[in-house]
């Protein structure tokens, strides 16, 4: 297209990348001042989580709702908006002196009406401003929330420990207040006329792989759910994990590190690979990978063998998520982008939230993650079966739509 050759694409990319790195960090805040919180409100340990809850629950479903947003005011307009909201959150979460006034800041003005501005819309936004490079593009912009998973805790740890956890949310809130609507304003230019629909939609956008959207969508958002189910267990339990095999929470924590390195790696990586092969390739090479490292965790108790799975794991699961935008934009107009990829990301948030449970649960249960694991396998094979089957689809749709051109060249001039 014809600004895919200028600066501008790049500098808007690396804007989204930084809103996304600032933006996300809100689901780390809640996590940090867990105990502090506890003590101020005086409640059990069970209800100190309730604003981590409401805030994930608000930013699955605000990822849906912002991502359409955006589809028709614009993705500056919507992260200008949610700046300002997410600073305003942060400034009340911090003066409540009741948890219910806690968890509704959390939940509304930091989760569905802030942070949520923050991802499916720069992922969708990206989308449309690549051609040639666009996995490449999403996967560095979508890396930006693992870059907060690794750069903000420590530091919201420190002002925790320094000033307390209200001076902590008042200070990041201010942080957001003032650096997200001014990276916004980056987002000014509307996204290109030239760009009305993916590769394959201008043919097939009415019946993508041959099934009505709808249809489609409901088959990513179940590939999001189940990934994300399996992705869970290493990811939210690693520190448990090792407590229980008799390894320091330090060796868990490194393992989240390197598992959040990683995959990094794996997203840029990924966006390079779905530029050449495409995101349905991708998101089965990634699945088919994901699965392999889960299978390594179950024979794993040493802390260099977990070290080792761990890093794997981030190589390997890193690059799924990213696909799902490619997916959509591939697939269906580029107009309903921001709906579409908002939709299948909220799966995978609530997959986050099930296969977190479920594993803690199973572990309850039996008293070992083994066989946790060994479910998160057997969700991960049915991901695999997921983007099999819509392989299989697009190989048929292509065998079909290279019969039809065959059979139109018959009785044509030579």
């Amino acid at each position: 297209m014809a600004s895919s050759a200028s600066w501008y694409p790049a500098v808007r990319a690396a804007a989204a990348f930084f809103i996304m790195v600032v933006g996300t960090a809100g689901m780390f805040a809640g996590t940090v001042a867990l105990k502090p919180m506890q003590e101020a409100f005086d409640v059990s340990r069970g209800e100190a989580t309730l604003p981590y809850m409401a805030f994930m629950v608000g930013f699955g479903l605000g990822s849906f709702w912002m991502g359409r947003f955006a589809d028709r005011l614009g993705a500056m307009r919507v992260t200008f908006a949610g700046g300002l909201t997410l600073g305003l959150g942060f400034w009340i979460a911090g003066h409540a002196v009741e948890l219910w006034q806690a968890v509704l800041a959390h939940g509304l003005l930091i989760g569905l009406m802030g942070a949520s501005t923050t991802m499916a819309p720069m992922v969708a936004d990206t989308s449309l401003w690549f051609e040639r490079r666009r996995g490449l593009a999403v996967g560095m912009v979508i890396s930006g929330a693992y870059v907060s998973g690794m750069v903000w805790p420590p530091v919201l740890e420190a002002l925790v420990d320094a000033y307390g956890w209200r001076d902590m949310y008042l200070a990041y809130g201010a942080v957001t207040f003032l650096s997200l609507p001014l990276l916004a304003l980056v987002l000014h230019r509307p996204a290109p006329r030239t760009v009305l629909t993916g590769p394959l939609e201008a043919a097939a956008s009415a019946r993508p792989l041959g099934f009505r959207a709808p249809a489609l969508q409901a088959l990513l958002c179940c590939a999001g759910l189940g990934c994300c189910v399996a992705m869970a267990a290493p990811q939210v339990h690693a520190v448990a994990m090792a407590d229980d095999i008799g390894l320091r929470p330090a060796d868990g924590a490194l393992m989240l590190s390197l598992m959040y390195g990683f995959g990094i790696v794996s997203r840029l990586g990924s966006g390079w690979i779905s530029d050449r092969i495409g995101g349905l390739r991708t998101l089965a090479l990634g699945s088919a990978g994901q699965m392999a490292a889960l299978l390594l965790f179950l024979p794993a108790d040493g802390r260099i063998a977990l070290l080792v799975v761990a890093a794997l794991f981030g190589l390997s699961q890193g690059g799924i998520v990213p696909s799902y935008a490619i997916i959509v934009r591939e697939y269906f107009p580029a107009r309903q982008a921001g709906g579409r990829i908002g939709l299948a990301l909220l799966f995978t948030m609530l997959g986050m939230a099930l296969g977190a449970w479920l594993a803690g649960a199973i572990h309850d249960l039996t008293g070992s993650y083994r066989v946790a694991f060994a479910g998160a396998v057997a969700v991960n094979a049915a991901h695999l079966g997921i983007a099999a089957f819509l392989l299989r689809r697009a190989a048929a749709m292509r065998r079909a739509g290279g019969a039809r051109a065959a059979l139109g060249g018959i009785g044509q001039p030579a």
